[in-house]
C-alpha cells in the first residue's frame, strides 16, 4: 500500500533494495517471508518508520486481547482504501484542484453507491423488473 501511495513501481523498489521486481511481488503477496533487516530497508526506502508495518499490533506483540473473538467488521472502508483501486481512486480524487468539482464527484459517487445498494435490496427482495414482466406474460 505504501509503495503505491508514493507512486513507486515494484521494479523501482526492487532496484533500491537490490532485488528483482518478482521478489518484491512475492513479498507483497505474502509468498515469501521478509526478514527484519529487509523490512528495515523497505521502511527506509518507503520513508516510513518500521512500526508502519505493524499497524494493529500492541506493544506486547499481540494483535489484540480478544482471543478468539471475531474481528470487528466496521473496517471495510479502510480495507478498500488499501487496494490498488482504492489508492488510485483516492489519488485521482485529490488531484482534482477545484473544490466544487471534488464535491460534485463525491455526490456522484454517493449517488452511484446508493443506486447500487437499492439494486441489491431489490434483487434480494425478488423485485426484479424482469420477473414482473415474465409474470405479466404468463
Amino acid at each position: 500500500m505504501r509503495r503505491m501511495l508514493v507512486g513507486m513501481s515494484q521494479e523501482k523498489l526492487g532496484d533500491s533494495l537490490d532485488l528483482t521486481f518478482q521478489q518484491v511481488q512475492k513479498y507483497e503477496k505474502g509468498a515469501n517471508r521478509i526478514g527484519a533487516s529487509r523490512l528495515y530497508q523497505i521502511a527506509r526506502v518507503l520513508g516510513v518508520p518500521i512500526e508502519f508495518f505493524y499497524d494493529g499490533i500492541s506493544g506486547d506483540g499481540q494483535a489484540g486481547a480478544d482471543g478468539f473473538a471475531e474481528a470487528e467488521t466496521g473496517h471495510f472502508e479502510l480495507d478498500m482504501l488499501s487496494t490498488s483501486e482504492g489508492i488510485q481512486l483516492n489519488s485521482a480524487f485529490f488531484s482534482i484542484r477545484d473544490p466544487k468539482v471534488r464535491k460534485k464527484v463525491l455526490e456522484l459517487v454517493k449517488a452511484l453507491g446508493d443506486a447500487g445498494a437499492h439494486d441489491d435490496e431489490a434483487a434480494l427482495a425478488g423485485d426484479d423488473d424482469e420477473d414482473d414482466e415474465e409474470e405479466k406474460a404468463l
